[in-house]
């Protein structure tokens, strides 16, 4: 058996998998491909998964079957206005974001934008904080590994800018000091973006931004993930444009700051970088099983790609996990 790790452009560091099998008694090779998590061609910072040469069966998560990704430049404008909206009451920006991919990203895309406005009004004095300290050490591993950075951050890098070190970034370690930023933005009325986690405001530093500015017309909340049922980020992001309510450690807090998001932001391949990654082989697998994605995901993914095999004139049978064929 050999075993090759190829990247998968998910997040740093992220590899599908190509196991090559041999059949002791006949010789009979069979080689297998598991995706793992498929990253989007789309995303900042990383190169888009290229497709490997070949496979007999080939393991695909399916997790946007279905589903397309809006363009960079559309989210990136979504990005600006819900800052804009903040810089015009004086406020703060509160983005809750995963530690690691998601911080990252937005952090490319913020000094791209700030980047653009060179210095210049009320942009030129905005602070961007990063206010998790896992997420602080990942964009430190995220610097120190440039050479697995996409060209395009290549080429910032070589102009000699900085994506994720820039001179308006501010990173909060310690808890005394989070408290006191919480304090000083909930008080000052100096604009600002804070980045902090969790993503679904479950837990972590995000919950006292949202504690001590909520109820503050000012301010604005910025989704740029998906926000599980049950989960206070679900619940401010359906009840707050209708002026409702959230339920954050216990205390009731009216939602009055403006809630917003986005979509687009995510780890994960669409549906098209999923067909890509299956017409890119040379050799294509007789067997694609699809895997992590619900049911309406993977029915539609199974059908784009049967669809997909008859235009190209493969023959292709596409299963279940349990192995079964797809009704």
């Amino acid at each position: 058996m050999r075993v090759k790790l190829r990247r998968a452009g998910h997040i740093l560091g992220s590899s599908f998998v190509e196991v090559g099998l041999r059949e002791p008694e006949t010789g009979q090779r069979e080689r297998v491909v598991f995706s793992g998590d498929l990253g989007a061609a789309n995303s900042p910072l990383l190169p888009a998964p290229t497709s490997p040469a070949k496979a007999d069966v080939l393991v695909l998560e399916a997790t946007y079957g279905g589903r397309r990704h809006e363009r960079r430049e559309g989210r990136t404008q979504a990005l600006k206005k819900a800052i804009d909206a903040a810089l015009d009451h004086q406020g703060t920006v509160i983005i809750p974001a995963f530690s690691i991919g998601r911080t990252q990203e937005l952090l490319y895309a913020l000094e791209g934008i700030v980047h653009r406005a060179a210095g210049r009004g009320r942009w030129g004095a905005l602070e961007i904080i990063v206010d998790s300290p896992l997420a602080a050490r990942f964009t430190r591993v995220y610097r120190t590994l440039k050479s697995y950075w996409d060209a395009e951050a290549q080429t910032r890098v070589r102009a000699g800018r900085h994506p994720l070190d820039f001179e308006s970034l501010y990173t909060v370690d310690s808890h005394e000091a989070h408290l006191r930023t919480v304090t000083y933005l909930a008080q000052s009325g100096r604009p600002a973006v804070v980045i902090a986690a969790s993503g679904m405001c479950a837990g972590g530093r995000v919950v006292n931004y949202l504690k001590a500015m909520l109820e503050d017309t000012r301010h604005q909340v910025l989704f740029v993930g998906y926000q599980g049922e049950g989960t206070p980020g679900r619940d401010i992001q359906r009840y707050g444009p209708a002026g409702g309510w959230v339920e954050l450690e216990g205390e009731r807090f009216t939602i009055r700051a403006g809630v917003t998001s986005i979509s687009g932001y995510s780890a994960h391949a669409d549906e098209g970088g999923l067909l890509r990654f299956v017409a890119g082989m040379r050799r294509w697998p007789r067997e694609v099983r699809l895997v992590h994605g619900d049911s309406t995901a993977r029915l539609a993914l199974k059908s784009a790609l049967e669809a997909l095999a008859q235009k190209k004139g493969k023959a292709l049978t596409v299963t279940l996990p349990d192995n079964q064929p797809c009704d």
